[in-house]
């Protein structure tokens, strides 16, 4: 039998776990047939997880086991305790967090739904504290069930430079969902590499054989998850008070004038929308380096504003 990838292991452990300690105890042929996944696998992935916990490995080991066809779950002290989490760290596990709860099983209203509310709140997602989650489109979720059957797809889809949508086949690995907008990475055929595509973007959807490439040991790290061409970029130059921007979304890259103490940024923008949000909060303490094209989209912003409550 084929060894099943670390990070299809892993994405289901991130759903199972918080179940199973809310269950406490339940049968292996109750939770295989919940999360649609085989009892022998379901097994392994458990006993795998009975030997992680934290150093020194005393008592703060996750406390699972299985006898007689039960399986038996204790909250460790790992997770009775609020978890101190970097930026990267917390924009990670909110990525990998959503793309698991697409998966056969997950509780919307569960304890891992509750967490990455929390988190999405902690990062600053929206800018009144509010987490709205949209319903998951259905492209989506054919997405996943590729992702789970290991499946190769051709999709037509429309980059940012082409005028017409374009087939294209690709082999998805991980969705997930950052700042309103869906994105999934997949093997590229036609480049022969690691591609990050917008999901609203792809028109069309066809399952046209079995993967033949497994997902890489590590996927893109928060600043260069938006590594695809087809995300547009803008830089700015910011002063000391907008410096908040480069520690709460990902940036390609932050230079530090020793003059003025401003610092110019390049970032990933999903959109002229969000980027004229983002001018109007930073309001005299950000300039548009380039492109051109967008050193007016602040002023055009704040007229339609002023429009509003004339």
């Amino acid at each position: 039998m084929a060894q099943r990838p670390a990070t299809d292991r892993l994405r289901r452990l991130l759903i199972v776990l918080p179940w199973l300690m809310e269950q406490g105890e339940v049968s292996v042929e109750e939770a295989a047939k919940r999360f649609s996944i085989g009892v022998d696998d379901l097994i392994r992935d458990l006993e795998l997880v009975s030997m992680c916990g934290l150093p020194p490995y005393v008592d703060e080991m996750i406390d699972v086991f299985i006898d007689e066809g039960m399986i038996f779950v204790g909250i460790p002290r790992l997770f009775t305790r609020p978890l101190r989490l970097s930026e990267v760290e917390a924009f990670e596990l909110l990525a990998a967090g959503r793309a698991a709860m697409q998966l056969p099983g997950a509780d919307p209203d569960g304890s891992l739904a509750r967490g990455l509310q929390k988190i999405a709140v902690g990062l600053g997602e929206d800018d009144t504290g509010l987490l709205v989650i949209n319903p998951t489109p259905s492209m989506v979720k054919e997405l996943t069930q590729a992702i789970e059957h290991r499946q190769r797809v051709r999709v037509r889809y429309q980059s940012s430079s082409d005028v017409e949508p374009v087939a294209r086949e690709v082999e998805p690995f991980v969705a997930f969902s950052s700042q309103g907008n869906w994105y999934v990475h997949a093997h590229d055929v036609r480049s022969e590499g690691l591609r990050t595509f917008r999901v609203d973007r792809i028109e069309s959807l066809d399952i046209v054989g079995d993967a033949e490439h497994v997902a890489p040991s590590s996927m893109p790290e928060p600043g260069t998850w938006f590594a695809d061409a087809d995300i547009e970029r803008v830089t700015l130059r910011v002063g000391p008070r907008g410096r908040w921007v480069y520690e709460r979304y990902p940036v390609d890259e932050v230079s530090v004038s020793d003059i003025d103490g401003w610092v110019t940024v390049c970032l990933p923008v999903t959109s002229e929308q969000w980027l004229a949000r983002l001018l109007l909060r930073l309001g005299d303490s950000v300039e548009v380096v380039e492109p051109s094209a967008w050193s007016d989209v602040r002023s055009n912003a704040a007229e339609i504003v002023l429009r509003r409550y004339s």
